[in-house]
């Protein structure tokens, strides 16, 4: 990687936005907040070698990597403020999105960063992919690790039940009539999804709600809808699979545990757990994928699982740090190492085919497919609004998992279920 000057990047910033701090010859370091980091099977080794990798080009910065669950990170930020112990570089998930910026100051790229700066290191991004940080027309989160919903299945197990490989499932459909034939030929579970369960989150259950023609909030972000018919036959087919025994009732590290050691035909899951999936498919079975199954002919709608980098830090030497930061892990070369070695999606697709990235790793691992053939449609994973956004997507997915699994009225249920969540809105 070419070496690269910390501070001839301050000279970039806007007139009137460097501090005297921000000119002094005095290294800088940040703090970054990372899930992956706290998570050995998930990406923690390639993102210590990636920050590694800026620090060596960039002596004047120090990046110190904390890792924090996904799920603790904007109650680990408000504590670490309260304590004045302030965060500079946070990755979030989707939903966490408009909680940090009405709560944690999260900063408008477009605000602190030239904007012919900006437009050179977006060029190249996948656009939808752009897209799925922006909150109110500015970009507070630039996409980091994300994927898309993807099918995995066991070819081995399609053959033992006469089913053929080169045709997997591509409407929900085919995937009902799949699984029962390999359950009722091979006696082995057909199909699991990573819809439900206590790290599920809702990105997958907004993908099929949106795969149906429905949403779970307005476009104006004001009134739930994930009552409403769309999603209630949605959530119907969900529990046709069930009751029809097509999809038995697994958490997600029983359904990955199933998938990874051949016992289970199909999995819908992000491509975060394709190397999980690999390693446990190795010299036992071939693990195939294909895309996010659709409602008969309706057009698939898939959002994304995964993060963006968000910048909180205010003073402008450590804001000058993090971008800098952030335009790395996002470059060619950052993701050729997230794709290879952790398994999301490269956004920038021009490496995809270049030997000099991403060529070879491509073209041997093509696991990866479904996912890229997928970013043409992405739409972004809504986050919901408020200090209860929480509270709103629990209501929500106690609800989708109680009518899949419960045995209650489906319409009934997500009907009341809204109606106690659109309580919990912002007004």
């Amino acid at each position: 990687m070419r070496r690269r000057a910390f501070l001839a990047g301050l000279a970039a910033l806007p007139a009137g936005a460097l501090s005297e701090s921000a000119s002094a010859q005095t290294p800088v370091e940040i703090n970054f907040y990372n899930y992956n980091l706290a998570t050995a099977g998930l990406g923690a080794e390639a993102t210590k070698k990636l920050i590694q990798e800026f620090m060596d080009a960039n002596p004047n910065v120090r990046v110190k990597g904390v890792g924090v669950g996904a799920a603790d990170i904007t109650a680990r930020v408000q504590a670490d403020v309260a304590a004045r112990r302030p965060v500079d570089l946070i990755q979030l998930i989707f939903n966490d999105m408009d909680f940090a910026v009405r709560s944690l100051g999260a900063k408008a790229l477009e605000d602190i960063i030239p904007g012919e700066e900006l437009r050179a290191h977006f060029e190249g991004f996948a656009p939808n992919g752009l897209k799925l940080g922006m909150l109110n027309g500015k970009t507070y989160g630039l996409a980091y690790t994300f994927s898309t919903p993807v099918l995995f299945y066991n070819a081995d197990l399609f053959k033992r039940a006469g089913l053929d490989p080169e045709r997997p499932p591509q409407n929900w459909a085919d995937v009902k009539q799949t699984a029962l034939t390999i359950r009722e030929k091979t006696g082995k579970n057909g199909f699991s999804a990573g819809v439900f369960g206590p790290s599920a989150g809702d990105w997958l259950f907004q993908g099929v709600i949106r795969s149906n023609g429905g949403e779970v909030i307005s476009r104006d972000r004001k009134t739930l809808k994930f009552g409403e018919p769309e999603a209630i036959e949605a959530v119907a087919m969900l529990r046709d699979l069930f009751t029809s025994g097509a999809m038995p009732n697994l958490d997600i590290n029983g359904a990955m545990e199933s998938m990874a050691s051949g016992n289970l035909g199909m999995y819908l899951q992000t491509s975060a757990v394709q190397g999980f999936l690999i390693n446990g498919a190795k010299d036992k079975f071939e693990l195939r994928a294909s895309t996010m199954p659709t409602f008969g002919e309706k057009p698939v709608r898939p959002n994304n699982s995964g993060s963006a980098l968000v910048i909180l830090a205010s003073d402008r030497a450590k804001q000058r740090a993090a971008w800098e930061l952030m335009k790395f892990l996002t470059s060619k070369r950052g993701y050729t190492v997230i794709t290879s070695e952790i398994g999301y999606l490269p956004l920038r697709t021009d490496i995809v085919d270049d030997p000099r990235y991403l060529g070879d790793w491509v073209k041997a691992h093509p696991l990866v497919q479904p996912n890229l053939k997928q970013l043409a449609v992405l739409e972004p994973w809504d986050s919901m609004p408020g200090s209860n956004y929480r509270q709103i997507v629990k209501t929500m997915m106690d609800a989708a998992e109680m009518s899949v699994f419960g045995g209650v009225d489906v319409g009934a249920t997500l009907k009341t279920a809204q109606a106690t969540a659109q309580r919990l809105m912002p007004n």
